[in-house]
């Protein structure tokens, strides 16, 4: 049995994934939808094509990527596609932030997602494809950011070295870089800071993102970046002086 795995599927970016791989993936016997919200991945199960397995789990969890394993084990599954969006961001001074929505951010952004690849890469066959979902923070350092940033970094550089060493396993990654994307994602990192004017206007749509990210990997590119100014800040990042981009932005905040 060939399957899917999609992480923080209940909404946002996990749950577009999941809708548009159901329409083009015809090889995918069934998706495994993981998230914490049991009854949101029940009403995306049902609007889905495939058959599908919801696990309400949280993968900061001890022992939930284990089950997750475990399942696949008992099954005899191959798993095809992995699709990483569990992840949150929370906004505001470092040092005035909840530790516990510090601590968070890490375990779920980078530590459940490197469990979680290190765990399912043995089950995985030729062609297959891992999408882990980072962002254009992780180009640069971002005051009141800082911990999401630093942890979309860590995504970026895993993936892109991660694909080099399963090249020759035939498996691609790709790491998405979307910027602000009009999902709820801001209902949680807004709760203690907000985000620069500037980049709410440049916002995406999910469905772009997605389709974009969902072509990239076919092409077995590393990156996959939505939108004319997100390259362009990408490009910046890469040419300017991080601490002079720092500035420039303080001196936007207000």
């Amino acid at each position: 049995m060939k399957i899917a795995i999609i992480t923080g599927a209940s909404s946002g970016m996990g749950r577009e994934f999941a809708l548009q791989m159901d329409l083009i993936f015809s090889n995918i016997d069934e998706f495994w939808l993981v998230a914490r919200r049991e009854k949101e991945l029940e009403e995306l199960a049902g609007a889905l094509l495939h058959p599908c397995r919801v696990f309400a789990l949280d993968l900061t969890k001890m022992g939930q990527v284990e089950r997750l394993e475990y399942s696949i084990k008992l099954e005899g599954a191959k798993v095809c596609v992995l699709v990483n969006c569990a992840g949150y961001g929370i906004m505001g001074p470092f040092a005035e932030a909840s530790q516990r929505d510090t601590i968070g951010m890490i375990q779920t952004n980078c530590e459940a997602l490197t469990k979680l690849t290190h765990a399912l890469i043995p089950h995985m066959i030729k062609n297959s494809r891992i999408i882990q979902l980072a962002s254009s923070a992780a180009f640069l350092p971002q005051a009141d950011f800082a911990v999401y940033a630093a942890s979309k970094s860590y995504v970026l550089s895993f993936s892109r070295a991660l694909g080099m060493e399963l090249k020759k396993r035939q498996i691609y990654v790709t790491a998405v870089c979307p910027g602000p994307v009009d999902t709820p994602f801001f209902e949680i990192a807004e709760r203690t800071g907000t985000t620069l004017a500037l980049k709410k206007k440049v916002m995406a749509q999910p469905e772009a993102v997605v389709a974009l990210a969902l072509r990239d990997s076919y092409h077995r590119k590393s990156i996959s970046v939505y939108g004319l100014p997100m390259k362009a800040f990408a490009l910046v990042s890469k040419l300017l002086p991080h601490e002079l981009i720092l500035n420039v932005v303080e001196v936007l905040k207000k």
